[in-house]
């Protein structure tokens, strides 16, 4: 047994001691065996998912307005106290403007507020409620790919973004916290009511990697949660955007308002009431004057300077009378009359909450003298008003509805309480050597009646005619002297009214236009009086007065037809009346006391190339100190295009209204400065074929003195009258700096230091590259429709 036992051991000893000593021996390798049978082939994979085409999709955008969404209020439970579910589709505009899913966000903002049903007898019947605001969070949600999001130096739950990677411009959200609601989900909601929700999308950049300009805004969704029905109306939009654009501008960026500052432009006042709504009132520290729901705000805002104290000039009239103004909106300078609520608000059936439901905020956005928790301000009786229930009693109808207390559209209505029609012109040799008196007949009504007296026409506050030679050309040149609508120069017989005009020979050739710039005073009785008496209770004081309903006429003193004014000529003419009313309401309003002026060709007798001299002929800013500083840059004509671009763009010589700021940035302009179709007729041509202006000015008249150094004083009235080109005088208007003005200067423009007496000057060759479609044309760097 032991002798097999020491055997065994002495075998496994060699094996071990051969085992580790093989790979040190030179011994050859054994052959390799025969390859053994392949196996049997594995089932095939399933296939793999295709690519994506290239182009299938976009993950940025050129403008927001290129961003399209889709959302159905089947698909999402949005409101009340159930389980929060988002589904939203969204598409953008590739380079070749095709709609492409948009791919890739990460962030998103929800909306939400209800058209609420109001039985409190505070407010209007129907109010908005912000649901953030009314579940106790904020006045939105987020949505973000990891459920947190951090604005503001705020974090903070948020649902949760997934985009479908089966259908990609497809995102669903959902709340993955079990102790926290949704914060735009309000248990006590009224799911039967309008509903209204919108998503601003985040993080969006353009190809280059560039932020969007404006806001990326989905449209509204108005609908009622417990059908699904999308509404079109919810009640409540009785001012809708188009209104606010015809002062403000259209984005061309979102398609929404253009010029709305506060929070980076929401662009829109379907998008304000969501948070400007009575649930957003002030708080302890809230500015003086400072108002949030929308009615009261638009309302206090557009009052601007109209119901603030002027201290500094030592007037504290309305602060007297009580009026409260917030800081940031004293300097506005609303370009209409302020008590027409109907240049905003409509008459249409179901849009006339604004009158029909008087509520104490909305009339308090104006009558911030009111306190009507004590009746201080509300009449001579004094009258305390706890709640709106009693607003309708006296306001809703009536002499102290808005419509007639407010005298809405009584200015037209008044106007042709005084017409003038200018019937026929003829001459006939003066008395005086080298003169001619020209003789105007008018078929002229008063107080609603064939005037019957001529002394009736002195109660007049401005009698004033408008005649005036018309050239070849179509260009004007006024009478220095013209007889006036009063019985010191008006004669009547047989009800027919005479005008006698003694001009020069010269003046007495050809055609003549005639018109007048008559204005005049309105009792409350709705007929002409004199202005000034205080016993007369005035529905348009002098002041405030209206223009008469006049045309003004062409007349050929030789033979054959007259000439038209070019003012009067629609090829001629890229702006129109109907476009500056839009924002003024009437013309014969923004011109105040001093004309009743209503059309161009009013305006033409003063504001016209042949007419040198101007009586604001510098341009000054408002310096970071708050003082006015004049610039080096002067104007030497009253041409109504520079007049116009002057005045609306800030470089006129004063400061109110509208005026620039130390870094040249357009103050009190409601619209976008370089956005051309807020009063040129769309489709309008700038230069014409040989590319001088369409006008067809040749150039523009400018009186100067010459100084010791050769240069001109451009605004000094004299004896001899300069021309300079007028298609630099146009665009310098705006564009005033030096640089601006040797551009102009080298491309053929006669400028003022250069100004000569020829009236017909060569065409500058501006057009070449800006006309309309050109590489640097205006239409690239204007809004021109």
């Amino acid at each position: 047994m032991m002798k097999n036992h020491k055997k065994s051991l002495l075998a496994l000893v060699l094996l071990g001691v051969f085992g580790l000593s093989a790979c040190t021996f030179d011994g050859s390798d054994g052959k390799d065996g025969v390859n053994g049978t392949n196996g049997t082939d594995g089932t095939n994979g399933t296939d793999g998912k295709d690519g994506l085409d290239a182009g299938s999709v976009v993950s940025t955008i050129y403008k927001a307005a290129d961003v399209t969404f889709t959302i159905e209020p089947a698909d999402n439970t949005l409101a009340g106290d159930g389980a929060f579910a988002l589904k939203f589709s969204v598409t953008a505009k590739n380079q070749a403007g095709v709609d492409k899913p948009l791919t890739g966000l990460s962030q998103i903002a929800i909306y939400s507020a209800t058209a609420m049903p109001n039985a409190t007898g505070d407010g209007p019947s129907t109010e908005w409620v912000n649901n953030g605001w009314a579940a106790g969070n904020g006045s939105s949600m987020y949505c973000t790919l990891d459920g947190t999001y951090s604005s503001r130096g705020v974090t903070g739950e948020a649902c949760t973004l997934v985009e479908d990677p089966d259908n990609l411009g497809t995102y669903t959200g959902t709340w993955t916290y079990t102790d926290t609601a949704a914060p735009i989900m309000n248990a006590s909601d009224d799911l039967t009511a309008p509903h209204r929700v919108f998503m601003r999308l985040y993080n969006l950049t353009d190809a280059d990697g560039n932020a969007i300009s404006g806001k990326v805004l989905s449209p509204v969704l108005d609908y009622i949660p417990s059908t699904g029905e999308v509404v079109e109306s919810t009640g409540k939009d009785t001012v809708p955007n188009a209104v606010c654009m015809k002062c403000h501008g259209q984005s061309s960026d979102t398609g929404n308002i253009a010029s709305m500052g506060p929070h980076g432009n929401y662009q829109g006042e379907q998008y304000c009431v969501v948070c400007h709504n009575p649930g957003n009132q002030p708080v302890a520290d809230t500015p003086a004057g400072e108002v949030f729901d929308m009615p009261a705000m638009i309302h206090r805002a557009h009052a601007g300077e109209h119901i603030a104290a002027d201290t500094e000039a030592g007037d504290t009239t309305m602060g007297a009378l009580g009026f409260v103004q917030a800081d940031r909106w004293a300097e506005i300078a609303y370009p209409a009359p302020l008590d027409q609520c109907t240049v905003c608000h409509s008459t249409n059936e179901g849009m006339t909450t604004w009158k029909d439901e008087p509520t104490r905020a909305a009339c308090g956005g104006c009558h911030s003298n009111i306190d009507f928790a004590t009746g201080e301000g509300h009449s001579s009786y004094t009258l305390a008003q706890a709640d709106d229930t009693q607003c309708a009693a006296c306001h809703a109808t009536g002499a102290l509805s808005p419509m007639q207390a407010h005298k809405v559209g009584k200015r037209a209505d008044v106007s042709p309480l005084l017409t003038v029609e200018f019937t026929r012109a003829t001459k006939a040799a003066s008395t005086t050597a080298g003169m001619q008196d020209v003789t105007i007949k008018a078929n002229v009504t008063f107080n609603g009646a064939k005037l019957a007296d001529v002394a009736d026409l002195d109660v007049l506050a401005k009698a004033s005619t408008l005649m005036g030679n018309v050239d070849s050309n179509g260009e004007v040149t006024a009478w220095t002297s013209r007889p006036a609508l009063n019985s010191t120069s008006a004669t009547l017989a047989d009800g027919v009214l005479s005008l006698t005009a003694t001009v020069t020979d010269a003046q007495a050739t050809g055609t003549i236009y005639v018109g007048t710039e008559a204005n005049f005073c309105v009792s409350s009785d709705e007929a002409i009086v004199a202005c000034g008496d205080k016993t007369i209770d005035y529905m348009f004081d002098g002041d405030d007065p209206v223009g008469a309903s006049s045309n003004v006429a062409f007349f050929n003193l030789d033979v054959g037809e007259p000439v038209s004014a070019r003012f009067v000529d629609a090829d001629r003419i890229s702006v129109s009346e109907a476009k500056c009313n839009a924002c003024h309401d009437s013309l014969d309003y923004i011109k105040g006391y001093r004309h009743g002026a209503y059309t161009f060709d009013q305006c033409m007798d003063c504001h016209n190339n042949k007419l040198p001299a101007t009586h604001h002929p510098e341009v000054v800013y408002l310096g970071d100190d708050g003082n006015i500083v004049t610039t080096d840059v002067t104007f030497g004509n009253r041409d109504l295009v520079t007049v116009a671009h002057r005045f609306h763009n800030g470089n006129f010589d004063e400061i109110g209204g509208i005026y620039k700021d130390a870094d040249g940035n357009v103050v009190g302009y409601p619209g976008v400065p370089n956005d051309c179709t807020a009063c040129h007729k769309d489709g309008a041509t700038f230069f014409a074929a040989d590319g001088g202006l369409t006008s067809g000015k040749s150039s523009i008249a400018v009186s100067t003195d010459s100084n010791e150094d050769g240069t001109f004083d451009a605004f000094t009235k004299d004896d001899t009258t300069y021309y300079i080109s007028p298609v630099a005088e146009s665009c310098r208007s705006c564009h005033t700096s030096q640089s601006a003005a040797a551009h102009f200067s080298s491309n053929g423009a006669v400028m003022a230091v250069d100004a000569n007496t020829n009236p017909v000057l060569p065409v500058e060759s501006c057009a070449t590259c800006h006309a309309k479609g050109k590489p640097f044309g205006i239409d690239q760097f204007h809004k021109i429709q």
